[in-house]
This record gives C-alpha cells, structure tokens and sequence, in this order.
C-alpha cells in the first residue's frame, strides 16, 4: 500500500514538473528574438582586415550620437592611433573631455583636460547618475559588447536596425521602444540612428544601415583590437607547421628507404 501511495506521489510530482518545464519553455520561447541577419563583415573571415575609413567613420558615429549615453573605457585615446588618426588629432580629440585626477600636492583631486594616455571618458559621473538621466536604466558600457552578446556584431547591426512599429495589438510601455530583435522587444533605448545624423567626411551617404555597419566595426575593434596581428600571427604558424610538417615527412622517407 504504501509503494502504490510512493508511486502515485512520484507520477504526480514529474506529471506537474512536466507541465512547469513546458510552460517555463514556451515562456521562453515568447520572449525570444528573431536570428539576427547575417552581414558579410570584412573582419569575419580567417584572413578578414578592419577597413581603416570604416573604423573611423565608426569611431565618428561612436562620438557623435553613442558617447551620449555609452562610455568605453577599456580603450584609451592613444589606441586611436591604430584607426589611422595622427598624434596632433589624438591630443586635440583627448583635450575635448575633463577627466579627474589627483590628488594634488594639497591632498584634493582636480579636473583637467585627458590626455592620449587616459582611457576614454564616459558620460556619466557614476552608475547612479547613469540611472538617472536614463529613467532608471543604466547603459552599458561599449568597450566588450561585440563579445558579450550572443551573436555579436550580426546581433549589434540588428538590434540598431530593428527599431519597427509594433504588430496590431501590441502596446509598449511608456518610456520603452518595440525593437524586432530585442529578447522580449521592449527596449529602454530609444531609436539611436536616423538618416543623415552625421556628415562623413569622406562623402559616404550616412543611412541607418551605413551608420550601423560603421559603428558596429568600431566597436568590433575596440572588443578586439588585436585581432589582425592574431590573425597574421596563426596563419605565419600555420604555415610553419605546414613546413615542418613536410619537411618532418621527407626526413622520414629518406632514413626509412632502405628499410622493407
């Protein structure tokens, strides 16, 4: 009797586990983006490059409309001379923002104007006056995000690009945005790109998709700023063991010939 009781409880209790998972996984599912579009990105493939006018029309879009809400601190002024800016264009770009510093010989910190070796400076003071000016939500910093989301720059693109009206039905909070590629769609962030925002200064037509396809190969850069000299590093190493590999094998066929 008491087996048939035990059993009973048993097929009960993974009857409701069962139901629990399946309501937890259509959930799930509800609030589950599209895939993001795939973009034939010039960095993506083994032998993939940063294309230097990208990366500074990137780094324009990034200063112009991102650096309002988004910092980047894990990169400093002086990287900048990897996208092709001069030294004169990298003091005058770092002497634009107040840093803190200090403490002075008196004991206090101070303001002064950043220099090349300071890491870019953010909008904000702190998390909580981020907080503030953004009705609570804190923007994230830019530094790694190619890397931290999944999808990466495909998702970064789609997430810019995906600002749409919401299906008949659907109401939005007020303060949020209806993204199409945005888990759950809701987005604090309101459209950040619109047609003609910035002036290139290489003539380049500066539409939503453009903008996005520039800044996201910024940030792409700045997550991985090494990522050419890996390349070129495995592919010299590559070719190195192709070598060894070949010479090794002939080595081998010239001790071993005599023997049957």
């Amino acid at each position: 009797m008491t087996t048939r009781i035990t059993l009973s409880l048993l097929l009960i209790t993974c009857c409701f586990s069962s139901q629990v998972f399946v309501s937890n996984a259509h959930a799930g599912e509800a609030h589950q983006a599209p895939a993001s579009p795939k973009v034939d990105w010039t960095f993506s493939s083994l032998f993939g490059v940063f294309k230097r006018d990208q990366l500074q029309r990137g780094f324009q879009v990034y200063k112009e409309v991102c650096a309002a809400c988004h910092g980047i601190k894990r990169v400093s002024y002086r990287n900048l001379n990897a996208l092709g800016f001069s030294e004169a264009a990298i003091k005058a770009l770092a002497a634009e923002r107040m840093v803190q510093d200090g403490p002075n010989t008196e004991g206090k910190m101070f303001e002064r104007p950043a220099l090349p070796k300071d890491a870019m400076a953010g909008p904000f003071p702190n998390d909580n006056a981020a907080r503030a000016a953004n009705n609570g939500s804190l923007p994230p910093d830019l530094s790694l995000i190619v890397k931290a989301r999944v999808g990466g720059a495909d998702y970064i693109h789609a997430l810019l690009t995906g600002y749409v009206k919401p299906p008949g039905g659907k109401t939005i909070d007020a303060g949020r945005y209806y993204n199409a590629y945005f888990p759950g769609h809701e987005i604090s962030m309101a459209p950040p790109l619109r047609d003609g925002q910035v002036t290139y200064s290489d003539g380049t037509v500066a539409s939503v998709d453009q903008m996005s396809k520039d800044v996201v190969t910024f940030l792409a850069w700045a997550a991985e700023p090494e990522m050419e000299a890996r390349k070129q590093l495995g592919v010299k190493v590559f070719l190195y063991l192709l070598l060894m590999t070949g010479l090794f094998y002939a080595t081998m066929r010239r001790i071993w010939r005599g023997v049957k």
